[in-house]
């Protein structure tokens, strides 16, 4: 894997992601926290989880890996028909699901926020009416971007997710500019997250076009086709492993819709955890699950795992500092992104708390995305399976026993623990079914980013600690001093022990960085 296209990607994904906090902010200064703004996020859980489920989880690990093994063994025009046969059966298939997602919204509400009142659940339902298309839009998307992934096109698979943060901004400051009130709001923002999605799907068709493909849905020969029947399979057994995440989501909207406020605060921090997420680990497990799929249809299982052991050390020495750094600053971080307009102090001392407890499971999410795509590629789909039905159990059992007695934080620690014990069973059964990660010396470099990642928690604390009493006055310029001035000094400390330390990654990405400023 190399390092300069994963570099690339994360910067690539470092600009959606901002742009989704700034989408963020805005709805969190447009709604605040509060029953509308609740109801939102439960509406949009409906669409978005069977896009995650669907189309951006099981579809992308089954149809990538296919796709690649077709252009690699039968040639790019065999390639580009699968890709269209599998286009007639989204159309087909997630069509089927928008219908019943329109005609059932107010039930499935219910079953997934059971706490919420009698009008509370009602508008909920509406909203989810509004943004059930959304689902197809973004399915047709994450298609396109499992066939330009697999012809190794990264940057507007990259950047497509950058315009959906555009399309619901660019709604959203016409909402603040016309002074609505969190009700009128949120029926905007829903229509916003549709023009999101559709300029997610048309921001990729010109690399799609330059690859020669042309967008021809089929329905004729689908269930003959060798490729359709092994999307099908791996999809089958894909939508179990991953419905653990998803499941787990509909557990916590379940418990934390008891509480007002609540599923807000869990949204907000959650999405903040994760920006290191997506910058790292999605852009990590996106390099390294192409060159998986590549060098699994070669059968080069020693590429495999160098691959993935080049991958697993670039999770740690990217998402370990992040995780402390978001322990550390939890409070200032969030009072810097969200604490404006209707979203007040309360809103952060809660938003803050529940992403601590997030961020302990940020290593283990990372990593998840990282091993388990490997699995699917080599055809043992079973392990991602059982890691998933595992991580779902616990994530049930932590709830049960967490909740009652820290409330809705329990339900961000039980799933952090949950995403633990999911990413335990992928490696323990990776290291006795293939052997490790080859020559790459994941454990020792693990140690050796945790003793870094110390000396980054102390100079972000101390430094955060000498700020507080002496930073003056009030609003966004207090925020960025207390947020800003530790992460910069934690990272500095951070990449200085590293160096002392020998860690190769620092070396591996300054290097990177050059090669890439001098084709810049």
């Amino acid at each position: 894997m190399r390092m300069a296209r994963a570099l690339w990607i994360s910067f690539a994904t470092l600009a959606s992601r901002v742009l989704g906090l700034v989408r963020s902010q805005l709805f969190a200064a447009l709604v605040g926290a509060n029953a509308f703004s609740d109801a939102f996020v439960a509406a949009f859980r409906i669409p978005n989880l069977l896009r995650d489920l669907f189309a951006e989880g099981a579809l992308s690990s089954a149809f990538v890996p296919t796709f690649a093994d077709y252009r690699q063994n039968r040639g790019v025009e065999e390639a580009f028909r699968l890709a269209n046969l599998v286009a007639g059966l989204l159309l087909l298939v997630v069509g089927a699901l928008t219908l019943l997602g329109l005609l059932l919204a107010e039930p499935i509400v219910r079953v997934m926020a059971p706490g919420f009142g009698g009008d509370q659940t009602l508008l909920a339902a509406e909203l989810a009416r509004i943004m059930m298309p959304f689902l197809l839009l973004v399915s047709l998307a994450a298609a396109a971007m499992g066939m330009l992934n697999a012809q190794g096109r990264f940057t507007a698979p990259a950047l497509a997710p950058a315009l959906f943060n555009v399309g619901s901004i660019a709604v959203g400051l016409g909402l603040w500019a016309a002074g609505v009130g969190p009700r009128a709001a949120v029926m905007g923002w829903s229509a916003g997250t549709l023009f999101g999605g559709l300029l997610q799907l048309l921001a990729q068709w010109p690399s799609l076009r330059a690859t020669g493909f042309r967008f021809r849905p089929r329905l004729r020969g689908a269930t003959a086709e060798p490729g359709i029947r092994r999307i099908a399979g791996l999809m089958a057994a894909a939508v179990v492993g991953l419905s653990a995440t998803q499941v787990n989501i509909v557990v916590n909207t379940i418990f934390a819709s008891h509480e007002p406020r609540a599923v807000t605060w869990l949204n907000f921090a959650f999405r903040l955890m994760q920006f290191p997420l997506g910058v790292f680990g999605v852009a990590i497990a996106t390099v390294a699950g192409a060159g998986v799929a590549l060098r699994a249809a070669a059968r080069d299982l020693d590429g495999v795992r160098d691959t993935l052991g080049q991958a697993m050390r670039l999770v740690a020495f990217l998402n370990v500092p992040s995780t402390v750094g978001l322990l550390v600053l939890a409070s200032p971080i969030i009072a810097l992104v969200y604490q404006h307009g209707r979203f007040g102090a309360e809103d952060t001392a809660g938003t803050a708390q529940a992403l601590a407890f997030y961020a302990v499971g940020l290593y283990a999410y990372s990593g998840v995305k990282v091993l388990a795509p490997a699995f699917y590629a080599l055809g043992e789909a079973r392990v991602p399976v059982l890691g998933s039905v595992l991580g779902m159990a616990a994530n049930l059992l932590l709830n049960l026993v967490l909740h009652p007695v820290l409330g809705y934080r329990g339900v961000a620690l039980g799933t952090s623990l949950a995403a633990g014990a999911n990413f335990a069973v992928l490696a323990v059964a990776w290291k006795v079914r293939h052997g490790g990660f080859g020559a790459a010396g994941v454990w020792r470099q693990l140690a050796r980013v945790g003793l870094a990642t110390a000396v980054l928690a102390a100079a972000a604390w101390g430094a955060h600690a000498l700020l507080l009493p002496v930073v003056p006055g009030r609003g966004l310029a207090r925020h960025a001093l207390l947020a800003l001035v530790p992460v910069a000094s934690g990272a500095a400390a951070a990449f200085a022990a590293a160096r002392l330390l020998g860690v190769r990654e620092l070396a591996d990405v300054r290097a990177a960085l050059r090669r890439r400023a001098r084709r810049g």
